[in-house]
């Protein structure tokens, strides 16, 4: 497991090195990792970690799935975190890697990111399992 903190609102944090320390650390040599995060308002992904997309991300999310609209989830539960779900739906809880003699396969400038949509800071737990040898 790999616990973080977050800040929430579309908050992107790069997780690249910390799976592959999970890699390395575990002497883990062929086969597919998952890398999932519970929880029903963040997501895992990839990208380009750098300062243009990490204001792009949030940008077009928020013209395609706006907060400040009115969801049904926020009518049943009256949270206002209605669109961090939805995000969440869309992009999706988790990503399955490659590891080749050792190493997590990814482009040159390819990072994983977690993708916190909640509506505040919260404390998430990302799990790492892999299956090979």
């Amino acid at each position: 497991t790999l616990p973080l903190a977050t800040r929430g609102h579309t908050d992107i944090v790069d997780i690249t090195e910390n799976v592959e320390s999970f890699i390395k650390n575990q002497n883990l040599k062929n086969g597919q990792l998952l890398v999932f995060i519970n929880g029903s308002t963040a997501a895992v992904s990839t990208l380009e970690y750098e300062p243009g997309l990490l204001k792009d991300i949030p940008a077009v999310l928020e013209k395609l799935i706006p907060a400040n609209q009115s969801y049904h989830h926020d009518a049943t539960w009256h949270d206002g975190n209605g669109y961090a779900h939805v995000r969440s739906a869309i992009i999706g809880t988790s990503k399955m890697f490659p590891v080749v003699n050792g190493s997590l396969v990814r482009g040159t400038w390819q990072q994983i990111i977690l993708l916190d949509f909640d509506n505040r800071p919260r404390k998430r737990t990302v799990y790492l399992t892999f299956t090979g040898e």
